[in-house]
């Protein structure tokens, strides 16, 4: 009985953070959402225009171009999820 107590517990948490997950934009839609000059990128203003901490904002913008992309996005995003963040 222990043993089932268990797994239903175990598999309610793993429904919850699935459907978390699920909640979470695309970062494709993410972009398309903060690019306002519609160049299909997000430019440093752009990014702090939508709340988020300039200094991510390198951290992100992996080739150093000035711009972030849904593909950088999306890797920064695995990374986090990776490190358990």
């Amino acid at each position: 009985m222990r043993k089932l107590v268990f797994a239903a517990a175990a598999a309610a948490l793993l429904a919850s953070a699935g459907a978390a997950v699920a909640q979470m934009p695309a970062p494709a839609d993410i972009i398309k959402n903060w690019d306002k000059n519609g160049d299909g990128a997000v430019d440093k203003a752009e990014w702090t225009a939508a709340g988020r901490p300039a200094e991510r904002f390198d951290a992100v913008d992996a080739n150093k171009d000035g711009k972030v992309t849904a593909a950088e996005l999306d890797a920064a995003m695995a990374a986090m999820r990776q490190r358990g963040g």
